[in-house]
């Protein structure tokens, strides 16, 4: 028998703030975060602007010498980790450590450790011994592991800019499905360097609109590429009753989740929308909710002229009819595109949207066009009850995701 998977903690480290209370703040609030990009010198970029975190001192985490042996999107996932374990209350030396998982991952790990160890290499022929274990991918996953004891499930999901979506998506049917109690899940990433930048402006897919306040905009008429982004989200998921006997505090529970694939383009979504409606249709499907139960759908809304387009006619795929009743909007208009950590940043506006009944605005968006014709929550945002929210992204390679997160009762 299928269990019931609870949300008991959420953990995020954001280019809007450090934390959940300061993210969601700044979210409620409408606030960018894009700003000139500061890590690097830009002058001959012709991309100026991206959405960094800020003011991130990861020294609150661990020690200089353990920092030191892990690249940057490792320490912001430890970071949201260790918020989200606090918050949830959960007690290791209380918990059966095989039967606690992490699925924490990262979409393109350490491309500064590629940009640094590369120039070594050329220069002296030799590279630094720890290159290679601090710059995969899976390294989130594991080192969040190593920190707290946490000896279950341990996996690394890479499906571009839906691999923190794909995260909670398998941690979720982890618990569902018996083989755990409890996951930590979500997305990470720290791509905000030159080879990040440059390679994203060869496939121009990123904006060159150098006004902080219109460079994200999804969904709006003149969006012209995306923002990059950076940060990570972690929830802790958890089999209801297992949460319920330690009294935990129950954010949401998550009732379903589709992933597929279209099959299509190496970087374009399916013109039609059809497979990344059809995911839409699955994780409904496995909530046991009709299209009209549907409340709240955060995009994946990139601010990229395909993507927007694209979303907006699988949303109608999935919807038909009842999408024109649905509040919709963009996270990435404030925060820019995390890439691998978008999808749990995301997912943790969902809980928060079921929870202040808040519906934020697309920030920076003004007016749409042609078949972009639903309500995207512009101009200002929307105080509504929201009983079930649907995040959704898409991923290079045609890789979809949509889960489905609803107002917890007992």
């Amino acid at each position: 028998m299928a269990r019931r998977v609870v949300i008991t903690g959420m953990g995020a480290v954001t280019p809007l703030g450090n934390d959940v209370g300061s993210f969601w703040a700044g979210i409620r609030k409408g606030e960018t975060a894009v700003g000139p990009i500061t890590k690097f010198d830009t002058t001959d970029f012709k991309v100026k602007l991206a959405a960094e975190v800020k003011g991130f001192d990861v020294t609150k985490y661990m020690d200089f010498k353990s920092a030191k042996r892990m690249e940057e999107f490792s320490h912001f996932a430890i970071a949201a980790a260790d918020e989200a374990l606090r918050d949830s209350g959960i007690n290791m030396e209380n918990e059966d450590p095989y039967r606690v998982g992490v699925i924490v991952s990262s979409g393109v790990g350490s491309m500064q450790a590629h940009e640094r160890e590369q120039v070594k290499l050329a220069k002296t022929g030799k590279i630094a011994p720890l290159y290679i274990p601090m710059m995969i991918a899976n390294m989130a996953s594991a080192n969040i592991a190593i920190k707290y004891g946490m000896k279950g499930i341990n996996t690394c999901i890479v499906t571009a800019c839906a691999t923190g979506a794909h995260s909670i998506g398998d941690a979720f049917k982890a618990i569902r499905y018996g083989d755990s109690d409890v996951m930590f899940a979500g997305g990470c990433e720290a791509a905000v360097c030159p080879s990040g930048v440059q390679g994203f402006t060869a496939l121009t897919a990123l904006t060159q609109n150098e006004d902080p306040q219109t460079a994200s905009r999804p969904f709006d008429r003149n969006r012209d590429g995306f923002v990059i982004g950076e940060g990570a989200g972690v929830l802790v998921l958890e089999d209801f009753e297992h949460a319920k006997a330690r009294n935990a505090h129950i954010y949401a529970e998550v009732a379903g989740y589709g992933a597929t694939c279209d099959a299509y383009h190496i970087t374009s979504p399916a013109e039609d929308g059809s497979g990344a409606g059809m995911a839409m249709i699955i994780a409904m499907k496995e909530a046991g909710i009709a299209p009209s139960q549907v409340d709240y759908i955060n995009a994946h809304g990139t601010s990229t002229h395909h993507n927007d387009l694209f979303e907006t006619r699988a949303m109608k795929y999935a919807f038909k009819e009842d999408i024109r009743n649905i509040a919709i909007n963009s996270t990435k208009s404030m925060t820019g595109h995390l890439l691998g950590g978008a999808g749990a940043v995301e997912f943790i506006v969902c809980v928060k949207a079921i929870e202040d009944s808040f519906v934020h605005v697309t920030a920076g968006s003004k007016e749409t066009e042609g078949e972009m014709d639903l309500d995207y929550t512009f101009n200002e945002p929307k105080h509504r009850n929201i009983t079930y929210a649907m995040t959704n992204n898409l991923g290079f390679g045609g890789h979809n995701a949509s889960l489905i997160v609803k107002k917890f009762e007992e």
